[in-house]
C-alpha cells in the first residue's frame, strides 16, 4: 500500500464494501499569496464549538476563540455538476483518447437527471446540514486514524529550522532551554485565546487546530488509531514535557505551583539533570512508533499490560511536548541533507531513531550538531498553526534575553521507564530491520534556488504559487516528456472545522505550455501567452478550491455515502481515470516561512516525488524527496530540471518585456 499525503485518498475497495485507506500523509495548508477574493457563506449558523469524535479531550472553552468558531461557515457541499465538469477537465492531460471518451460516459451516467449521483448528492447534501462539518470526521479516518502503514515517511513531515553552532553540549542544552521557554511563551497564548486570528484576504480562518497542538498524541490501535488532546478545556492540565536522551524518556514540568512558566535557566538545571540520569543508553523503546499501526497497536497493548509502562505511557501521551536531545551525526557533504533525515526519521537504528516518539503531535530535535526542528505527526492539523509557532520559536530563541529565578525551586526530573520482555525486545529489533530498510530507500535533496524568489514573479504581475507550480510542471515534463497528476494542498480553513482539499497542479492549459516551451517552433511571445494562461488557470482552481468548491473532498464525500449506504461503488470510482487521477506522481506543498526553514516529506507513491517549497523574497528553498528503489524517479534530476526551468522561465518573460 501507498500512501497519499494530506491529499485525496485512494479506497480500494472490495465487493463487500469494505474499505481500505491509503493514507492522506503530511503536505501542508498553503497560504495564497494572491489578491484577496470573497467567500460567500454556505449553511446554517453554527452550533457551539465540539471536537470532532476521535479527538477525544478536545474541548474548547467558552472565550475570544469560541465565539470566532461559531461564527465561521460550514464547508458547503458543489454542485454535482461542476465537480463533475472539473473532474473531467483535470483528467484530460492524463488520458489518452479513447480512455477519455470511456470515463466521459461514465461521467454522464452518473450525473444524468435522476441518476445515482444526483441521490447520492441528495444524501451528502443533508449530512452537511445534520453536522458542523460532512467532511470532518470522514476526513480524519480516512486520512489518518485508519491509515495503518507507519507514520513515519508516510505521514508525519520533518520541518528544518536554521541551524545552530554548539561549542559543546553545554551549548546545545542552553538553546534547548530558550527553545522550550519560547514554546511555553507561545503556549501562554493558546491557552489565553489570544492567539492573532489567521485571515485569508477578508476573510477569518478556522482556528481549531491551533488548540489541537500542545499535549496531543496518537494513540496506536490494531484497525484504527485514535488522538487524545489535553487542550485548554480539558479537565486535565498537563504541567510536564517529555525530554528523551540516548532513548531514556523523562517527565520535565516546566511550571511552577502558581503556573508560571520555568524561567530558561531552570529548565537549563532541569535538562543537565537529565542528560546526567542518562549517561548511557537503553533499549530504544521509542522505535516502536515508526511501526506498521496494526502492528504497533498490538504491541502498544503488551506494553500497558505493565502498570509502570502504562503510567509512563499515560506521561508521555499528556505531555505539553517532546523534546529529544539528539547525538551528533556525521554532517557529510550536504548538512542540509542530512537534518532532513534526521528530522523525517532520526537517520535510523544506529542513530536517532530510537530517541524519538513519533506519535506525538509536536517532537522537537535539538541535535549536538546543531540540528534543530521539529517532526509533528499530521492528524490533529495543517503547516500554518505549526508554522506560525515556529516562528515564534526562533524569534524568541535569537530576541529574547535570558531571564534567571532563584526563588523556585522545580520538581526533579521523573524518569518513565519501560519494562521490557522477550516479546517486546523481539518487537524492537524488528522495527529497527524495518525502519533502516524504509531509511535506506529514502533520499532528500534540500535545494536553495538563489537566482532570484518570489519577487520576480509578483515584478510580473503573477502569483508566485502559481509561478513555482507550473516551473514544476515544466521540470516534469522535460524529464518525462508527459504530464502526471499532481497534488497540491489547498486550506479550506475559511470554513468551519476546515483541513484541506486538492488543487490540481497539472492541467490542460499547463501542458499546452510545456509542448509548446519544448518546442523551438513555438514563437516566444506564444509562449509567454501561454505561461500567462496557465498561471491565470492554476490560481482560479486554487481560489475555487479553497473557497470550498474543490473536486477531490466532494467526490470523497459521494463515494462514502454510497459506501455508507451499502451500495455499489459507483462505476464512476472503479475506472482506471479515477486512480490514475489519484496517483500523485507528483505531491506538493507550500510552507512559508518567515524564516530559512525548510519542510520535508515523503513520496506518496512508488514512482513519485515529495515536493515542499518555502519562497522568500530573494531566493526560493525547496526540499525534493524520492526513493531509490524507483527506477522512474531521481531527486537530483528533478531538482536540475526544476533549476532550469526557472531560468528559462525569467528569461522568457525578461526577453519579451524588452521587446
Amino acid at each position: 500500500m501507498t500512501a497519499i499525503h494530506c491529499c485525496f485518498p485512494m479506497l480500494h475497495i472490495n465487493k463487500k464494501n469494505k474499505v481500505a485507506p491509503l493514507n492522506a500523509g503530511p503536505s501542508l495548508d498553503r497560504i495564497i499569496d494572491d489578491d484577496a477574493f470573497e467567500v460567500k457563506s454556505f449553511g446554517a449558523k453554527q452550533q457551539p464549538w465540539k471536537a470532532p469524535e476521535l479527538f477525544r479531550g478536545a474541548v474548547l472553552p467558552a472565550g475570544r476563540m469560541l465565539a470566532h468558531q461559531a461564527n465561521l461557515p460550514r464547508l458547503p457541499v458543489p454542485a454535482l455538476s461542476q465537480t463533475l465538469d472539473k473532474y473531467l477537465r483535470a483528467v484530460r492531460p492524463l488520458l489518452e483518447e479513447d480512455e477519455f471518451q470511456h470515463t466521459t460516459k461514465l461521467v454522464e451516467e452518473f450525473g444524468k437527471p435522476g441518476g445515482l449521483g444526483e441521490s447520492l448528492q441528495a444524501k451528502l447534501q443533508m449530512r452537511a446540514l445534520e453536522r458542523q462539518s460532512w467532511l470532518a470526521d470522514w476526513w480524519l479516518h480516512t486520512a489518518y486514524l485508519d491509515f495503518r502503514m507507519p507514520v513515519v515517511m508516510h505521514v508525519s513531515p520533518g520541518i528544518v529550522c536554521p541551524p545552530q553552532e554548539f561549542n559543546g553540549q553545554e551549548a546545545q542544552l542552553k538553546f534547548a532551554a530558550k527553545m522550550v521557554a519560547g514554546l511555553l511563551d507561545y503556549k501562554v497564548q493558546i491557552d489565553n485565546q489570544s492567539v492573532p486570528i489567521d485571515k485569508l484576504g477578508k476573510n477569518f480562518l478556522c482556528m481549531d487546530q491551533y488548540y489541537k497542538l500542545f499535549s496531543a498524541c496518537r494513540i496506536p490501535g490494531e484497525r484504527r488509531d485514535q488522538v487524545v488532546v489535553y487542550g485548554p478545556g480539558s479537565n486535565i492540565r498537563p504541567r510536564h514535557i517529555v525530554v528523551v536522551h540516548n532513548n531514556k524518556f523523562f517527565a520535565l514540568d516546566v511550571y511552577d505551583e502558581n503556573w508560571k512558566p520555568l524561567s530558561q535557566d531552570l529548565i537549563h538545571a532541569q535538562l543537565q539533570k537529565v542528560v546526567y540520569y542518562s549517561r548511557y543508553p537503553s533499549e530504544p523503546v521509542g522505535i516502536l512508533t515508526t511501526e506498521n499501526r496494526n502492528t504497533w497497536g498490538k504491541v502498544y497493548k503488551l506494553l500497558k499490560k505493565d502498570k509502570a509502562n502504562k503510567a509512563t505511557l499515560d506521561a508521555i501521551n499528556k505531555g505539553i511536548f517532546m523534546l529529544c536531545l539528539d547525538q551528533e551525526v556525521s554532517r557529510g557533504e550536504d548538512r542540509k541533507a542530512s537534518m532532513a533525515h534526521q528530522l523525517m526519521h532520526g537517520g535510523g537504528s544506529k542513530l536517532n531513531s530510537g530517541n524519538r516518539w513519533f506519535d506525538k503531535t509536536l517532537q522537537f530535535t535539538v541535535g549536538t550538531d546543531g540540528a534543530i526542528g521539529l517532526t509533528y505527526e499530521h492528524s490533529p492539523a495543517e503547516g500554518p498553526p505549526i508554522i506560525s509557532l515556529l516562528d515564534h520559536m526562533v524569534d524568541y530563541c535569537s530576541q529574547a534575553p535570558e531571564i534567571k529565578e532563584t526563588t523556585v525551586e522545580p520538581k526533579e526530573p521523573e524518569r518513565l521507564p519501560f519494562t521490557t520482555n522477550e516479546n517486546i525486545l523481539e518487537a524492537i529489533d524488528n522495527a529497527k530491520r524495518n525502519l533502516d530498510v524504509q531509511v535506506k530507500d529514502l533520499d532528500m535533496k534540500p535545494v536553495t534556488f538563489f537566482e532570484y524568489g518570489k519577487g520576480f514573479p509578483k515584478s510580473q504581475k503573477m502569483s508566485p504559487d502559481s509561478y513555482i507550480q507550473i516551473a514544476l510542471q515544466l521540470a516534469y515534463f522535460k524529464l518525462y516528456k508527459v504530464p502526471c497528476a499532481t497534488y497540491e494542498s489547498g486550506s479550506t480553513r475559511m470554513f468551519h472545522l476546515g483541513r484541506t482539499d486538492t488543487i490540481r497542479s497539472a492541467s490542460v492549459e499547463s501542458l499546452e505550455f510545456c509542448k509548446a516551451m519544448e518546442d523551438s517552433r513555438v514563437p516566444p511571445g506564444e509562449k509567454v501567452a501561454l505561461l500567462k494562461k496557465a498561471i491565470d488557470g492554476h490560481k482560479k482552481y486554487a481560489q475555487e478550491t479553497v473557497s470550498g468548491q474543490g473536486i477531490d473532498r466532494h467526490l470523497l464525500g459521494l463515494k462514502l455515502t454510497a459506501i455508507e449506504a451499502g451500495l455499489n461503488v459507483p462505476d464512476l470510482f472503479m475506472d482506471s481515470a479515477y486512480e490514475q487521477a489519484l496517483h500523485f506522481k507528483l505531491s506538493t506543498s507550500q510552507v512559508p516561512s518567515k524564516h530559512d526553514s525548510f519542510l520535508c516529506f515523503g513520496p506518496v507513491v512508488p514512482d513519485g516525488y515529495g515536493f515542499c517549497y518555502n519562497p522568500r523574497e530573494d531566493h526560493l528553498n525547496f526540499c525534493i524527496s524520492a526513493f531509490y528503489s524507483s527506477p522512474e524517479t531521481d531527486a537530483n534530476k528533478l531538482a536540475d530540471s526544476l533549476h532550469q526551468s526557472l531560468l528559462d522561465m525569467r528569461e522568457l518573460l525578461s526577453t519579451q518585456a524588452k521587446l
